[in-house]
């Protein structure tokens, strides 16, 4: 489970943000992942409580925001929302497209508590 990795990684962010700010606690973390960033959110949401244990995170709410593919077609350069196993161009039916968005794992935004 890689998840468990990207939760801790996640934590440290967390933790340099809050030290950063003088925060005492964090309340909610928001993070943004992308359907084809090739984490399972069911996994990290079962990971996070793990990692978060003893940080100043360990209470902190987790918020995932799924993110849609969006992809550019390379012959007539439409852009388009296309589900993660299509990626073809839904005007003209070209394979060649560009991946836009959809693969991104983003720390959004952070509740911080009791900053100094």
């Amino acid at each position: 489970m890689h998840e468990l990795s990207i939760a801790q990684a996640l934590i440290e962010q967390v933790d340099a943000q809050a030290r950063r700010h003088g925060a005492g606690a964090v309340g909610r973390v928001v993070v943004r992942i992308g359907v084809l960033s090739g984490v399972e959110p069911a996994l990290l949401a079962t990971a996070f409580p793990l990692a978060a244990a003893g940080s100043v995170a360990a209470s902190a709410e987790l918020v995932l925001e799924p993110l849609p593919a969006r992809g550019r077609c390379t012959a007539c350069s439409a852009e388009f929302d296309a589900p993660a196993s299509r990626l073809v161009c839904p005007h003209c039916g070209e394979w060649r497209t560009e991946l836009l968005a959809g693969d991104e794992l983003i720390l959004a935004s952070l509740e911080l508590i009791g900053i100094e």
